[in-house]
């Protein structure tokens, strides 16, 4: 989804990548599909893992911190066909496993969702990476079918407004996951990760998980910034009819729309959001594409954009630094006078992201 995201229609037939994933420990028992299997690789000296539940901190009877269940899911699928995509998982994985610090009592469960045929790939990458990691951590996959069947249902009406091509089709579930998982998510796990595979980390993802603590009340997702003028394009009509409007224009002032490469989500906020959930309706969703005119074709990152439109409270704005977007393809294609208002990024960068293929800067 990290190429697809930067690119007109023409271009957003592009491969999958969205990650989702739904987990449960506790009581022995297992709540996911029978699809799905959980490798164990956790250090023999660690200390023990903590408990199924919030993800939030917990203060220990003697006052100190307890430990964080850290929720991390990536898509990774169609890889037995593309080098290029081992590649930037192989990269992503060692960034990140290079830079991470967990605290005493955390624990790292990495979420893989993928297909029959690269599963074995996938699992591979995840040893390697993950062999003498400094703290605690599982591996959980996901078969990305039964996701699909599972989420189809929930989001089926809005695919006509954010999908690629004409009609409905399946398959396009899986862009947006991250829209309904609070629905489909055991109610144990309260706050989740989610993040495209072209990324490159320089800081601690624990430090990401920080980010929850600071969403506002009534915010229920954390994103950052679209850094191209993607949706000044999309938003053309209404903003034509509405000269006046942020919708579409730079930062800081203006609302020039989400990237969805990372997104912090607060399932429990999610749940408990009755405007959230609201807006899921068909209705509603018919509603604000009709009053904006909008067409899209990027998934879950069209709907939250559109969202974030009509109801900004709902988000935490991510500094661009987490997700710092290297493509400029709108640069060359029309933009070129108002682009670097959408590009430009102060502050060191904490998460690269080389969307649309665009190379990541070297250590």
């Amino acid at each position: 989804m990290g190429w697809a995201r930067s690119q007109p229609c023409a271009l957003a037939l592009a491969a999958a990548l969205a990650v989702c994933a739904f987990y449960y420990l506790g009581g022995g028992g297992e709540t996911f599909s029978s699809a799905t299997r959980r490798l164990r690789a956790t250090r023999a000296a660690a200390p023990p893992a903590t408990p199924p539940g919030p993800a939030r901190r917990e203060r220990t009877a003697a006052g100190g911190e307890a430990g964080r269940a850290l929720h991390l899911l990536m898509m990774f699928t169609k890889a037995e066909r593309s080098p290029a995509l081992r590649g930037k998982g192989q990269a992503a994985l060692r960034s990140l496993l290079r830079h991470g610090r967990l605290r005493r009592g955390d624990a790292l469960h990495l979420h893989l969702v993928t297909d029959g045929a690269s599963r074995d790939i996938g699992e591979g990458l995840l040893r390697d990476a993950l062999r003498g990691a400094a703290f605690r951590h599982q591996v959980i996959i996901h078969d990305v079918s039964e996701l699909t069947e599972k989420l189809f249902p929930i989001v089926e009406a809005m695919q006509k407004h954010f999908s690629a091509g004409s009609g409905t089709y399946y398959s396009d579930s899986i862009f947006f996951l991250s829209v309904a998982m609070h629905r489909i998510m055991p109610k144990e796990i309260t706050q989740i990760i989610q993040v495209d595979l072209d990324l490159k980390y320089k800081a601690n993802i624990r430090d990401l998980f920080e980010e929850f603590d600071n969403f506002q009340e009534g915010a229920v997702i954390g994103i950052a910034r679209e850094m191209q003028p993607v949706y000044r394009h999309t938003f053309w009509q209404y903003r034509r009819e509405n000269p006046q409007t942020r919708v579409g224009e730079p930062p800081p002032d203006g609302l020039p729309g989400f990237n969805s490469g990372v997104l912090l989500l607060n399932l429990e906020a999610m749940r408990r959001s009755k405007l959230y959930n609201q807006l899921l309706e068909p209705g509603m969703v018919q509603k604000l594409t009709e009053k904006y005119h909008f067409k899209g074709h990027l998934g879950d990152q069209d709907f939250f954009t559109m969202v974030g439109m009509e109801h900004p409270e709902l988000f935490h704005v991510l500094d661009c630094t987490w997700n710092r977007q290297l493509c400029t393809w709108w640069k060359d294609h029309g933009y070129s006078d108002v682009f670097d208002q959408y590009f430009r990024c102060e502050g060191e960068v904490k998460i690269y992201h080389g969307n649309c293929n665009t190379p990541i800067p070297e250590d």
